[in-house]
């Protein structure tokens, strides 16, 4: 029991340059890993919007980090235009999710709030909370340094509360350019059991990849994890069928989860 993936295979499709604790978690539990990107983390094409964000950072209440990623490459920006961390002492710290939180500790950068839910919607309710009401959102100026591409309801929903958001690219998700298309379907099509998805980004690019809309005949028959109900519901639009979510959103949650699955699947098997 304490090795349930034991003979099989994972096909894990995060970028490279962070799957190294979901890799290592699932072989922990036994599991054969197979690396596959679908995606590569990048600098944006310009900085032009964040740059003008640093250099007025004094005119925001609040900054809030959707992951670690945006953590990065916004504090690499911020000390290249010779800004200090202390210079965002005066404004409050959002991060969305414990890892984000961790690598804004890891800067040195104090955090205010880490909502117990990290959707869009469990980010709102926490901020509300924490400001008193949603009409103390009003008059807010709020900076949002992210991917290129990403999720608006946040920014909708705190808008439509009266605050002035700023949504700037700090980073963006590409499709690998030296991708093997070859090499995971023959896996997807024979000995890969489980393919694990990190962000919506990750099965999107899945899906121009192999120039489809349907991801649900390109991956007959193999299980599919998520790590988080935004990452479930574009796997869902792309006619997948999602068959394991952890409750947390981490790469040791998935990671657990899986072995779980199949624990229990081998169980009643």
């Amino acid at each position: 029991m304490d090795r349930p993936l034991e003979g099989r295979t994972v096909v894990v499709t995060r970028a490279a340059s962070q799957a190294s604790e979901l890799n290592d978690a699932l072989e922990s539990y036994g599991a054969m890993v197979f690396v596959c990107p679908t995606i590569e983390i990048r600098e944006p094409d310009s900085y032009d919007r964040l740059d003008e964000a640093l250099d007025h950072l004094y005119g925001y209440d609040w900054l809030i980090f959707t992951s670690t990623n945006g953590v990065q490459f916004f504090m690499k920006r911020l000390l290249e235009r010779g800004l200090k961390i202390e210079d965002l002492d005066e404004i409050k710290v959002c991060a969305i999710g414990q890892k984000t939180a961790e690598k804004l500790h890891d800067t040195h950068t104090h955090v205010d709030l880490v909502p117990s839910q990290s959707t869009a919607e469990g980010v709102f309710a926490a901020l509300t909370e924490f400001v008193g009401s949603v009409a103390h959102l009003h008059g807010l100026n709020i900076l949002l340094p992210r991917a290129l591409v990403g999720r608006d309801v946040l920014p909708k929903a705190l808008e439509e509360a009266g605050a002035r958001v700023d949504v700037v690219p700090a980073y963006q998700s590409v499709l690998p350019e030296n991708f093997d298309r070859g090499r995971l379907r023959a896996m997807l099509a024979g000995s890969g059991d489980c393919i694990a998805f990190t962000s919506p980004s990750t099965i999107k690019n899945l899906a121009k990849l192999f120039d489809t809309n349907d991801l649900g005949h390109t991956l007959p028959g193999i299980v599919i994890a998520c790590i988080g109900p935004v990452t479930a519901t574009a796997a869902v639009e792309y006619g997948l069928r999602v068959n394991i979510q952890p409750q947390q959103q981490t790469a040791k949650d998935l990671a657990a989860a899986i072995a779980e699955h199949y624990s229990t699947t081998d169980l009643h098997g």
